[in-house]
């Protein structure tokens, strides 16, 4: 059964290290194989140039994995990642993104996940991820 938006914004304040809670990640939806957060534009983001940090995004990345993976489960359960890959096709500059994680496979011990991070206010792909982690609960 899928989570609620408010139980999995609860995951985000309470299972995360402050600093990836100072990213200000929100969720915006939620399915039975996929969430999709935002990850809203700072400056304290920006690396030289104006861009967004790829360190950024790829720990919304990461952190997106983890709630799509409770909303399936229907709760949070200790999980690790055990691999995650980006590459990035664009930056993004004055531009909240969205993070949507599918699950594309979910056993009893292991998630697999594709990741699109995508600049809201041009709605050009700026980065893909997949992750691999291991489900300990």
């Amino acid at each position: 059964m899928t989570m609620t938006i408010t139980e999995a914004d609860k995951i985000l304040s309470a299972c995360f290290a402050p600093w990836v809670r100072a990213l200000g990640l929100s969720v915006e939806s939620l399915g039975d194989d996929r969430a999709l957060l935002r990850l809203p534009w700072s400056q304290a983001l920006a690396r030289e140039g104006g861009g967004l940090s790829g360190q950024a995004l790829m720990a919304a990345a990461d952190t997106a994995t983890v709630i799509a993976v409770s909303a399936a489960r229907g709760a949070f359960v200790p999980m690790t990642t055990v691999q995650q890959s980006t590459s990035f096709q664009r930056a993004v500059a004055d531009s909240d993104v969205l993070i949507e994680a599918v699950l594309t496979k979910l056993g009893r011990r292991m998630a697999f996940a594709d990741i699109a991070m995508t600049a809201e206010r041009s709605g050009e792909l700026a980065a893909r991820a997949s992750t691999v982690y291991a489900l300990l609960g």
